[in-house]
């Protein structure tokens, strides 16, 4: 343990973080600090070390052969003490800590939470809306609900339900709609970021090589269908972002015909984990919330 006493600790993450990373900037990033606050604790770290650790290159930051192995150490030192953060953190029984995509969360998750915690008012819940997908062995994240392949390395990841598409529109606009081709007459309202294109439903509705007229484009689902409600066209949307809305009566599901995407809603969980009473109970409730995992396609 006395070797650590030549190095101060900022000056080893600031290592590790560029070693792993390649460069300055995102080292800085990942700390949160600036890139000559970085910069600075790798030349103290240097000089404490009695030797250099970096090549500066045109390209970025690159170990010298010599500091390889102490990276890779660095590396996995840290990731063990973010573990044992992690696990002192998971002490509170009480609170679960749910990571998920803000849209899920604000579409639909929020209107629902009441429902929880009247069944089990003795935990509470702390959600964690982000994109970025949480790293169950380091992050204080007792469980996270993702969109994909369900194929994450790493994780168990348990099918909640499959996401398939379908048009939504405002009741006024869906007048106008007698059959699946009439669509083709309204403006499409497009998320940009999206992982599907209107041609996935078109093709299952039986009009492969038609095409939508764009009005907006919006980088988040959740404007996108802001601007559904508002009358402004037609979206293409699935389960967990238009349900609160067809509930409220606020948008139409015109044509019963939905399109698989490949994709599905997971529950994520530690790989191998047993999983605490307050992991159980919330997967529990979430799937009484939603349909069976492969919805019925009409």
């Amino acid at each position: 343990m006395k070797n650590l006493n030549l190095v101060h600790l900022n000056g080893l993450r600031a290592l590790e973080a560029v070693g792993r990373l390649g460069s300055l900037q995102a080292a800085a990033e990942e700390l949160g600090v600036s890139i000559g606050a970085v910069s600075q604790q790798v030349i103290k770290a240097e000089a404490q070390l009695g030797q250099p650790v970096f090549q500066r290159l045109p390209r970025g930051m690159v170990a010298v052969d010599g500091a390889r192995p102490m990276l890779a150490r660095l590396t996995d030192g840290f990731h063990s003490l973010s573990e044992a953060v992690g696990l002192g953190r998971r002490r509170d029984d009480t609170l679960l800590t749910i990571s998920v995509a803000p849209v899920f969360a604000a579409r639909f998750l929020v209107h629902r939470l009441d429902r929880f915690s009247t069944l089990h008012p003795d935990i509470r819940l702390r959600i964690d809306a982000t994109t970025r997908l949480a790293d169950l062995g380091t992050d204080d994240i007792d469980l996270a609900i993702r969109v994909g392949p369900g194929t994450w390395p790493g994780v168990d990841a348990e099918l909640l339900i499959e996401q398939t598409v379908f048009p939504v529109c405002a009741p006024a606009l869906a007048e106008r709609l007698k059959e699946p081709r009439d669509i083709l007459q309204l403006p499409a309202i497009i998320d940009g970021p999206s992982m599907f294109s209107w041609d996935i439903w078109l093709k299952e509705a039986g009009l492969d090589g038609s095409s939508m007229a764009t009005r907006h484009v919006f980088n988040d689902a959740s404007l996108c269908l802001d601007a559904t409600i508002a009358g402004q066209g037609v979206m293409l949307a699935w389960h967990t972002l238009a349900t609160y809305a067809l509930e409220q009566g606020r948008l139409v599901e015109p044509f019963s015909v939905r399109a698989r995407t490949g994709m599905g809603h997971y529950l994520v969980t530690r790989a191998g984990a047993r999983l605490p009473a307050k992991v159980k109970a919330f997967r529990a409730w979430l799937k009484n919330e939603l349909p069976s995992p492969v919805e019925t396609q009409g």
